[in-house]
Protein backbone atom coordinates (compact mmCIF):
# COMPACT_ATOMS: atom_id res chain seq x y z
CA UNK A 1 0.00 0.00 0.00
CA UNK A 2 1.34 3.41 -1.00
CA UNK A 3 1.16 6.51 1.16
CA UNK A 4 2.65 9.98 0.87
CA UNK A 5 5.24 11.82 2.97
CA UNK A 6 5.63 15.59 2.68
CA UNK A 7 9.24 16.54 3.43
CA UNK A 8 9.40 20.20 4.46
CA UNK A 9 12.75 22.01 4.37
CA UNK A 10 11.70 25.47 5.53
CA UNK A 11 13.25 28.90 5.71
CA UNK A 12 13.19 29.12 9.50
CA UNK A 13 12.88 32.14 11.76
CA UNK A 14 15.92 32.39 14.00
CA UNK A 15 15.85 32.14 17.78
CA UNK A 16 14.14 35.18 19.22
CA UNK A 17 11.73 35.29 16.30
CA UNK A 18 10.95 31.58 16.21
CA UNK A 19 7.37 31.77 17.47
CA UNK A 20 6.55 32.99 13.95
CA UNK A 21 7.41 29.48 12.73
CA UNK A 22 4.14 28.17 14.15
CA UNK A 23 1.84 29.93 11.69
CA UNK A 24 4.09 28.99 8.80
CA UNK A 25 4.17 25.36 9.93
CA UNK A 26 0.38 25.29 10.02
CA UNK A 27 0.34 26.66 6.47
CA UNK A 28 2.84 24.00 5.35
CA UNK A 29 0.59 21.31 6.86
CA UNK A 30 -2.47 22.61 5.02
CA UNK A 31 -0.66 22.68 1.67
CA UNK A 32 0.85 19.23 2.17
CA UNK A 33 -2.53 17.77 3.07
CA UNK A 34 -4.03 19.34 -0.03
CA UNK A 35 -1.34 17.50 -2.03
CA UNK A 36 -2.42 14.20 -0.49
CA UNK A 37 0.22 13.81 2.21
CA UNK A 38 -0.33 11.32 5.02
CA UNK A 39 2.78 12.43 6.94
CA UNK A 40 4.36 15.87 7.15
CA UNK A 41 7.97 15.94 8.34
CA UNK A 42 9.54 19.12 9.73
CA UNK A 43 13.15 19.56 10.93
CA UNK A 44 14.52 19.27 14.44
CA UNK A 45 13.42 22.19 16.66
CA UNK A 46 10.79 23.29 14.15
CA UNK A 47 8.61 25.16 14.91
CA UNK A 48 10.68 25.55 18.12
CA UNK A 49 11.55 26.99 20.59
CA UNK A 50 15.32 26.89 20.38
CA UNK A 51 16.21 28.17 23.84
CA UNK A 52 15.41 28.10 27.51
CA UNK A 53 13.47 29.59 29.06
CA UNK A 54 10.92 28.39 26.52
CA UNK A 55 8.69 31.27 25.45
CA UNK A 56 6.03 29.22 23.66
CA UNK A 57 4.76 25.69 23.06
CA UNK A 58 3.92 24.71 19.45
CA UNK A 59 2.21 21.44 20.38
CA UNK A 60 -1.40 22.67 20.60
CA UNK A 61 -1.16 24.20 17.13
CA UNK A 62 0.49 21.08 15.67
CA UNK A 63 -2.11 18.78 17.21
CA UNK A 64 -4.96 20.98 15.98
CA UNK A 65 -3.55 21.20 12.44
CA UNK A 66 -2.90 17.45 12.26
CA UNK A 67 -6.49 16.74 13.28
CA UNK A 68 -7.99 19.38 11.01
CA UNK A 69 -6.11 18.15 7.95
CA UNK A 70 -6.10 14.43 8.87
CA UNK A 71 -2.33 13.94 8.67
CA UNK A 72 0.52 12.82 10.91
CA UNK A 73 2.85 15.73 11.69
CA UNK A 74 6.45 15.12 12.76
CA UNK A 75 7.83 18.24 14.43
CA UNK A 76 10.55 19.39 16.83
CA UNK A 77 10.39 21.22 20.13
CA UNK A 78 11.90 21.17 23.62
CA UNK A 79 10.36 19.99 26.88
CA UNK A 80 11.38 22.26 29.77
CA UNK A 81 12.55 20.57 32.97
CA UNK A 82 13.89 23.40 35.15
CA UNK A 83 13.49 27.09 34.42
CA UNK A 84 16.23 28.07 36.87
CA UNK A 85 18.75 25.51 35.59
CA UNK A 86 17.73 25.98 31.91
CA UNK A 87 17.39 22.21 31.50
CA UNK A 88 15.20 20.58 28.87
CA UNK A 89 14.67 17.42 26.86
CA UNK A 90 14.96 17.75 23.08
CA UNK A 91 11.92 16.22 21.43
CA UNK A 92 10.84 14.89 18.09
CA UNK A 93 7.06 14.53 18.26
CA UNK A 94 4.38 13.13 15.99
CA UNK A 95 0.87 14.57 16.08
CA UNK A 96 -1.93 12.22 14.97
CA UNK A 97 -4.89 12.71 12.61
CA UNK A 98 -7.32 11.86 15.42
CA UNK A 99 -6.08 14.61 17.73
CA UNK A 100 -4.76 12.38 20.52
CA UNK A 101 -1.70 13.37 22.57
CA UNK A 102 1.33 13.35 20.27
CA UNK A 103 4.01 10.67 20.26
CA UNK A 104 7.31 11.83 21.76
CA UNK A 105 10.94 10.79 21.51
CA UNK A 106 13.45 12.37 23.90
CA UNK A 107 16.85 12.50 22.25
CA UNK A 108 19.15 9.89 23.82
CA UNK A 109 22.64 10.47 22.31
CA UNK A 110 25.37 11.71 22.73
CA UNK A 111 26.31 12.50 26.32
CA UNK A 112 25.06 16.00 27.11
CA UNK A 113 24.70 18.81 27.75
CA UNK A 114 27.43 20.40 25.60
CA UNK A 115 25.68 19.78 22.30
CA UNK A 116 23.09 22.53 22.78
CA UNK A 117 25.15 25.22 24.49
CA UNK A 118 27.50 27.91 23.26
CA UNK A 119 26.26 28.23 19.69
CA UNK A 120 24.25 30.76 17.72
CA UNK A 121 21.03 28.73 17.59
CA UNK A 122 20.21 26.46 20.54
CA UNK A 123 20.87 27.48 24.12
CA UNK A 124 19.75 25.12 26.87
CA UNK A 125 21.17 22.46 29.16
CA UNK A 126 20.13 19.28 27.38
CA UNK A 127 19.09 16.24 29.43
CA UNK A 128 19.11 12.97 27.48
CA UNK A 129 16.25 10.48 27.45
CA UNK A 130 16.65 6.73 27.84
CA UNK A 131 13.90 5.12 25.78
CA UNK A 132 13.31 4.07 22.17
CA UNK A 133 9.52 4.03 21.75
CA UNK A 134 7.75 2.76 18.64
CA UNK A 135 4.41 4.15 17.46
CA UNK A 136 1.74 2.34 15.48
CA UNK A 137 0.00 4.13 12.62
CA UNK A 138 -2.40 2.88 9.98
CA UNK A 139 0.49 2.99 7.51
CA UNK A 140 3.14 1.20 9.55
CA UNK A 141 5.31 1.29 12.65
CA UNK A 142 7.13 4.58 13.19
CA UNK A 143 10.35 5.31 15.06
CA UNK A 144 11.58 8.80 15.90
CA UNK A 145 15.18 9.99 16.29
CA UNK A 146 17.05 13.16 15.45
CA UNK A 147 19.97 14.91 13.87
CA UNK A 148 23.51 13.69 14.64
CA UNK A 149 22.13 10.50 16.18
CA UNK A 150 22.61 9.32 12.59
CA UNK A 151 26.29 8.91 13.61
CA UNK A 152 25.20 6.48 16.35
CA UNK A 153 23.94 3.36 14.51
CA UNK A 154 22.71 1.91 17.79
CA UNK A 155 19.83 4.42 17.87
CA UNK A 156 18.33 3.42 14.53
CA UNK A 157 19.05 -0.25 15.22
CA UNK A 158 17.21 -0.05 18.56
CA UNK A 159 14.18 1.34 16.73
CA UNK A 160 14.35 -1.23 13.93
CA UNK A 161 14.69 -4.18 16.32
CA UNK A 162 11.58 -2.90 18.07
CA UNK A 163 9.72 -3.02 14.76
CA UNK A 164 10.09 0.47 13.28
CA UNK A 165 9.69 0.37 9.50
CA UNK A 166 9.63 4.13 8.97
CA UNK A 167 12.23 6.17 10.88
CA UNK A 168 11.96 9.94 10.96
CA UNK A 169 15.33 11.50 11.79
CA UNK A 170 14.93 15.28 11.32
CA UNK A 171 18.05 17.41 11.68
CA UNK A 172 18.89 20.91 12.87
CA UNK A 173 20.80 23.17 10.54
CA UNK A 174 23.49 23.50 7.84
CA UNK A 175 25.86 20.52 7.98
CA UNK A 176 28.82 22.40 6.47
CA UNK A 177 31.81 20.02 6.09
CA UNK A 178 29.81 17.16 7.64
CA UNK A 179 27.37 17.21 4.70
CA UNK A 180 28.81 14.32 2.66
CA UNK A 181 29.24 11.92 5.57
CA UNK A 182 25.84 12.86 6.98
CA UNK A 183 24.15 12.13 3.66
CA UNK A 184 25.94 8.78 3.41
CA UNK A 185 24.85 7.76 6.91
CA UNK A 186 21.17 8.54 6.30
CA UNK A 187 21.16 5.98 3.51
CA UNK A 188 23.33 3.59 5.56
CA UNK A 189 20.79 3.62 8.39
CA UNK A 190 18.10 2.64 5.85
CA UNK A 191 20.28 -0.10 4.34
CA UNK A 192 21.36 -1.81 7.54
CA UNK A 193 17.95 -1.62 9.21
CA UNK A 194 15.78 -2.39 6.16
CA UNK A 195 13.76 0.73 6.88
CA UNK A 196 12.72 3.96 5.22
CA UNK A 197 14.60 6.87 6.80
CA UNK A 198 13.36 10.45 6.41
CA UNK A 199 15.32 13.59 7.24
CA UNK A 200 15.18 17.32 6.63
CA UNK A 201 16.72 20.44 8.20
CA UNK A 202 16.20 24.12 8.88
CA UNK A 203 17.55 26.73 6.48
CA UNK A 204 17.97 30.22 7.91
CA UNK A 205 18.41 31.67 4.41
CA UNK A 206 18.65 30.46 0.82
CA UNK A 207 22.46 30.54 0.81
CA UNK A 208 22.62 27.51 3.12
CA UNK A 209 22.78 23.94 1.84
CA UNK A 210 19.98 21.69 2.99
CA UNK A 211 19.83 17.94 3.43
CA UNK A 212 16.33 16.60 2.88
CA UNK A 213 16.07 12.91 2.03
CA UNK A 214 13.81 9.90 1.90
CA UNK A 215 16.07 6.86 1.78
CA UNK A 216 15.01 3.26 1.28
CA UNK A 217 17.31 0.26 1.68
CA UNK A 218 17.78 -0.20 -2.05
CA UNK A 219 17.62 3.37 -3.32
CA UNK A 220 17.32 6.99 -2.34
CA UNK A 221 13.73 7.94 -3.16
CA UNK A 222 14.18 11.71 -2.83
CA UNK A 223 16.80 14.29 -1.87
CA UNK A 224 17.09 18.06 -2.04
CA UNK A 225 19.46 20.78 -0.84
CA UNK A 226 17.05 23.70 -1.28
CA UNK A 227 14.11 25.11 0.65
CA UNK A 228 10.69 23.78 -0.18
CA UNK A 229 8.20 20.98 0.29
CA UNK A 230 8.17 17.75 -1.70
CA UNK A 231 5.55 15.02 -1.45
CA UNK A 232 7.06 11.56 -1.90
CA UNK A 233 5.14 8.35 -2.59
CA UNK A 234 6.26 5.55 -0.27
CA UNK A 235 5.35 1.91 0.23
CA UNK A 236 6.42 -0.42 3.03
CA UNK A 237 5.67 -3.55 1.00
CA UNK A 238 9.27 -3.95 -0.12
CA UNK A 239 10.55 -3.26 3.42
CA UNK A 240 8.36 -6.05 4.76
CA UNK A 241 9.48 -8.41 2.03
CA UNK A 242 13.14 -7.68 2.75
CA UNK A 243 12.65 -8.25 6.48
CA UNK A 244 10.72 -11.51 6.18
CA UNK A 245 12.78 -13.26 3.50
CA UNK A 246 16.22 -14.83 3.71
CA UNK A 247 19.46 -14.06 1.96
CA UNK A 248 20.24 -17.03 -0.29
CA UNK A 249 22.63 -17.74 -3.16
CA UNK A 250 21.42 -15.69 -6.10
CA UNK A 251 19.61 -13.09 -3.98
CA UNK A 252 21.83 -10.36 -5.39
CA UNK A 253 20.22 -10.92 -8.80
CA UNK A 254 16.94 -9.48 -7.55
CA UNK A 255 17.74 -7.64 -4.30
CA UNK A 256 19.97 -4.58 -3.93
CA UNK A 257 20.38 -5.14 -0.18
CA UNK A 258 20.86 -8.15 2.05
CA UNK A 259 17.57 -9.65 3.21
CA UNK A 260 16.61 -10.51 6.76
CA UNK A 261 19.08 -8.14 8.45
CA UNK A 262 16.78 -7.44 11.39
CA UNK A 263 15.86 -11.09 11.92
CA UNK A 264 17.38 -14.35 13.18
CA UNK A 265 19.34 -15.07 10.01
CA UNK A 266 21.68 -12.19 10.90
CA UNK A 267 21.02 -11.13 14.49
CA UNK A 268 22.86 -12.81 17.39
CA UNK A 269 21.52 -11.17 20.56
CA UNK A 270 23.45 -13.63 22.74
CA UNK A 271 26.60 -11.76 21.68
CA UNK A 272 25.38 -8.28 22.54
CA UNK A 273 27.18 -8.22 25.88
CA UNK A 274 30.39 -9.13 24.04
CA UNK A 275 29.83 -6.40 21.48
CA UNK A 276 29.34 -3.87 24.28
CA UNK A 277 31.75 -5.03 27.01
CA UNK A 278 31.23 -3.57 30.44
CA UNK A 279 34.30 -1.70 31.75
CA UNK A 280 36.19 -3.53 34.46
CA UNK A 281 36.18 -1.95 37.89
CA UNK A 282 39.52 -0.69 39.05
CA UNK A 283 40.96 -2.68 41.93
CA UNK A 284 40.42 -1.07 45.30
CA UNK A 285 43.55 0.34 46.86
Amino acid sequence: MTFRIAVVQPITHRPGEDEANIAEAVAHIARAAADGAHFVCFPETYPGPWRMPAQFDPTPAMVEAAKKHQVHVVYGTIEPISHNEATAYNLICMAYPDGRAPAQYRRTHPNGPWIYTGGTAWEFQWVPGNEFPIFDTVHGKVGLAMCSEVYMPEVSRALALRGAELIFMPAGKDKKTLWATWRTLIWARAIENLAIVVTTQNLFDHSERGLAMVAGPEEILFESTIAGTTVVDVSLDRIRHLRTTRDVPGSSDTHAVKQGLTGPQWQRPELYDSIYPRPLREAAE
